[in-house]
Parts: structure tokens; C-alpha cells; sequence
């Protein structure tokens, strides 16, 4: 017979591990919070999110004096107008900050994207399969000079999160934000359309994702599956359509470039809005959406 202490072991660890994310299948939430989820910004007295590995490093790296800096050298150096004109070098500030209203980072939300074997029609059409935890996003408790901006954070090799990029306005963090107990809130980055998942029904969050789903108000998650393969299966890497450089196709997000952040450079018009150097992600500058 089994030692009952392991069996209680067991349970008091599967509880702890439980999230909004439980309650999307209620029949395989463990297995659901081992994959993606979203996540709140935990009160000091709360246990870190489970659903998300690493969760403190993240935390560490937002409240972090060289992030803050860098955010701050970001909102100094005005956002160029016009697409096409050359990159500029975001110039080094002994005091980034000094002279910029008060302001903090707020902790990061999970940023979820539908996955290449969703797309592709090769992944099941099950939470576990169609969504992943790409990035983490975290916006500014409050506007600087009428700018806000958002912090995202990218898994690092090995484990942890680095920081890499700064972009434009605040709406990825504030669509990530609205995940509520029960629901989990992903993007269709092709398009920028941002999503919420109830069980297995998709339901639109703004005009690009009512516009992904046909202006339908909700679809099951089955019959999203069929509208992104529909339109992204053809141009997945090693597509035709991704190899004749059509397009960059859909890929994995980058690993982290060994070479110094220091270096950060703004491009010029809606094409991108601040880059690390060394070859880090590229963000484009996003007009604001409205959030519904």
C-alpha cells in the first residue's frame, strides 16, 4: 500500500500549483499550469505564480536600477517621425531619471501566443497545445510627459528572464492584464489581435481580433484553429512563402545575444521603437488600441 504521507505530500503540492489556468479544463489543470498561464501581480504577502517559471528573477529584473534606467533613457529620446530615416543611438545619461516624474515598473503579466503546431493544425485544439508563454510584459504605474511604455522581458537560456526591448505605449501589458480566475488571454501577433479564452471558447478583445474571427463574437477554439490555418499554415518557417523572404514567416522567439544592452538604438517611424544591441528583438511602435 502506498506511504500516506506521499499521497499527502502529493495533493499539498498540487495545490500550491494551482492558478486562474486550473479552472480553463478543470480535468487537466495540472498539466495545463506545467505548460502556459497567466498571472496577476502578486501582493508581497502572495506566493509567486506558479504558472510562471522564474517568476522572481522576472520581478528581480523589472525593479532592477538598470532596467529603470533603461526605461528612462527610452522616454527621454523622442520617438522619430517618418518610416525609413536612419536609427539613432539612445545616448548614455549619467542620471537617466533625474528631472523625469516619479514613476515604477509594475510586475510583469504573462504575454501567451498561439503556437506554430496550433497554426500548422498538427497541435490539438486544447489550451496545452494551441497557447504558450512567449514573453512577460510589465507597463508603467503611470504616463511620463504624456508617454507610456512596456517593459518585456524574454526567457533567458538556462533559465531567468532578461530584458528584451522597451516599446511604445502600454497595450500589450494592459490586454495581458485582463486574464481573469478561469480565462486566459493570448495574441494572434500577425495581426495584433488579442484574445480570451473561456473553457474552450475564443472571444475577441479588440477590432483586429473581431476581425480574426470573421466579426463572429466568440468561435470555439476548434473553429479558431481553422481560421489561423487558414491564413498562416502556407507561411510557417521553411514554407515557400518564409524562404523566398515574403515574410519572416512564424517563428520562435530569439534567444538572448551575449552581447552588452548597453548599446540601445530607436528606429525610426512605426517601423520600430527601441532595440537592443547585438541582434535582441526589435519592437515595432504600435499605435494604441483601445481596450474594450
Amino acid at each position: 500500500m502506498r506511504d500516506t504521507s506521499d499521497t499527502e505530500t502529493s495533493t499539498k503540492r498540487a495545490v500550491t500549483r494551482s492558478s486562474r489556468l486550473s479552472l480553463v479544463i478543470a480535468m487537466s489543470a495540472s498539466a495545463l499550469l506545467s505548460v502556459v498561464g497567466p498571472t496577476h501581480a502578486a501582493p508581497a504577502k502572495d506566493p509567486l505564480p506558479a504558472d510562471i517559471p522564474d517568476y522572481q528573477a522576472a520581478l528581480d529584473a523589472v525593479k532592477s536600477a538598470e532596467v529603470l534606467n533603461t526605461v528612462c533613457r527610452f522616454l527621454r529620446t523622442p520617438v522619430p517621425n517618418g518610416a525609413g530615416g536612419p536609427v539613432q543611438s539612445i545616448p548614455e545619461t549619467a542620471e537617466p531619471c533625474q528631472g523625469l516624474p516619479a514613476f515604477t515598473i509594475k510586475d510583469p503579466v504573462a504575454r501567451n501566443e498561439i503556437t506554430p503546431g496550433f497554426v500548422a493544425g498538427t497541435a490539438k485544439p486544447l489550451p496545452t497545445e494551441a497557447i504558450r508563454l512567449t514573453q512577460l510584459v510589465s507597463s508603467l504605474s503611470a504616463t511620463v510627459n504624456g508617454r507610456n511604455a512596456t517593459v518585456v522581458l524574454a526567457p533567458t537560456q538556462g533559465g531567468g528572464w532578461h530584458l528584451a526591448a522597451v516599446s511604445d505605449g502600454d497595450s500589450d501589458a494592459t490586454y495581458a492584464g485582463k486574464a481573469t480566475l478561469g480565462t486566459l488571454v493570448f495574441t494572434e501577433p500577425q495581426i495584433r489581435g488579442w484574445y480570451q479564452l473561456k473553457l474552450t471558447t475564443v472571444e475577441p478583445l479588440n477590432d483586429q481580433a473581431r476581425q480574426g474571427l470573421d466579426g463572429q463574437a466568440s468561435a470555439s477554439l476548434s473553429d479558431y484553429q481553422k481560421l489561423v490555418k487558414a491564413r498562416y499554415a502556407d507561411k510557417l518557417p521553411g514554407s515557400e512563402y518564409a524562404t523566398k523572404g515574403y515574410s519572416s514567416g512564424y517563428g520562435l522567439q530569439r534567444t538572448r545575444d551575449d552581447t552588452s544592452s548597453s548599446a540601445l538604438l530607436l528606429a525610426s517611424g512605426s517601423s520600430a521603437a527601441l532595440a537592443l544591441a547585438g541582434g535582441a528583438v526589435v519592437l515595432r511602435r504600435r499605435r494604441r488600441a483601445s481596450t474594450s
